[in-house]
């Protein structure tokens, strides 16, 4: 009988195998880690490439100033795990100051935009950034870009915005973190997204420029009729929500036929230029002016009482009544204002809004036509 060949036991390895066995397995063990490793990694930068995609998207389809400044401030900070994010705008001119401040985006709203008008206080070691600089922070080189932060960062990459070789500002971008921003980084994802920030902030700033002529009196350079008249329904609307009154004057210049035919059209321009600037002196960033036509203005007082309407009002007619204008060529002259006060309280801010505020318009217009017939350089109350 022969003997069963496959039955036999397995003859023991030598050692050197067994060792080379072992060795294979942790060899492989360490290369299933490693390959766990980069593929969470990957899965990681695929999370990350993607919420920057998504942001980068949402920057584009932004149509409006503020909205573009919001995603910059909180979509940014929240996604890319930044502890402060601020942003320095070139305004040579304050024309951009402007147009923020006729949106009604006041300081408060975004602490960390802030304007200059020189690039020299854009610089860092005296000289204009063309790339991003990333180190530990220095409050000589970078205090005013973080100004709005108590807290101080403990690293900082300054970021350039610059679109068809002019720069429009800085991107600063700050960590509590030492190690988070360091000069040996590579910042080819950084500049991608400034490029993308700067082409978005070109875009809605030239969109902002354009709406703002539309509704911009050319002469005086405040707001329009039909500014203030859009902006009357959305005042009166916050108002309805927030529980508070607003307070509407009309003013009107006296007899300015007369300046015209006695000065000229220039220097019934210049009055009306000057007036405008008189009327604004006196309001608060938060309330609305705009010429009306002619040589009417029209003014809106958010959250103010009837009192502080007709102490505004005042305050303005005192304002034009007792200081000469000066013409741009030669010569001076005295000018008064006649205004109607009317103001919407809580309990009477109801109904259509278009309806409340033509009426609250033709109150203010009845006002002023009573302070015409007493005698001018008055401030009437409507009744």
């Amino acid at each position: 009988m022969k003997a069963d060949m496959g039955t036999g036991p397995t003859p023991p390895l030598d050692l050197s195998t067994q060792f080379t066995m072992n060795e294979l397995r942790r060899e492989n063990s360490m290369l299933r880690n490693q390959l766990a490793n980069l593929l969470e990694h990957a899965h990681q930068n695929q999370q990350i490439m993607s919420r920057h995609q998504d942001f980068d998207l949402r920057l584009i389809s932004t149509s409006s100033f503020r909205e573009l400044v919001e995603n910059i401030f909180s979509t940014l900070a929240k996604m890319s795990e930044l502890d402060i994010v601020t942003l320095g705008l070139l305004d040579r001119q304050k024309g951009l100051q402007k147009i923020v401040l006729d949106l009604n985006i006041t300081p408060e709203e975004f602490p960390a935009l802030f304007f200059v008008q020189n690039e020299l206080d854009l610089r860092i070691h005296g000289e204009q950034l063309r790339k991003p600089v990333l180190g530990v922070f220095n409050q000589a080189d970078h205090g005013n870009m973080f100004a709005s932060s108590e807290k101080k960062p403990a690293s900082v990459a300054i970021v350039p915005l610059i679109r068809q070789n002019k720069l429009l500002g800085y991107l600063n971008l700050g960590s509590f973190q030492a190690s988070r921003f360091n000069a040996t980084m590579a910042t080819d994802f950084i500049e991608h997204m400034a490029s993308i920030i700067a082409i978005c902030l070109e875009n809605v700033i030239n969109n902002e420029r354009l709406t703002h002529m539309g509704l911009t009196d050319p002469l005086t350079n405040v707001s329009n009729r039909r500014y203030v008249e859009q902006r009357m329904l959305e005042e009166i609307g916050r108002a309805r929500r927030q529980q508070y009154s607003i307070v509407c004057m009309y003013l009107d210049i006296d007899f300015f036929k007369q300046i015209n035919d006695r000065y000229g059209h220039q220097g019934g321009d210049d009055v009306l230029i000057e007036v405008s600037n008189r009327i604004k002196a006196e309001l608060r960033l938060s309330d609305t002016m705009g010429r009306f036509g002619g040589e009417e203005f029209v003014a809106l007082l958010v959250d103010a009482s009837a009192e502080d309407g007709m102490m505004v009002a005042e305050r303005i007619r005192k304002s034009i009544a007792e200081r000469p204008f000066q013409f741009h060529q030669m010569g001076s002259c005295q000018a008064t204002i006649s205004i109607g006060v009317s103001t919407l309280s809580e309990s009477l801010n109801y109904g259509k809004i278009d309806n409340v505020a033509r009426e609250l318009l033709q109150d203010a217009d009845q006002a002023l036509f009573r302070a015409k017939n007493q005698g001018r350089n008055r401030v009437c109350e409507s009744t």
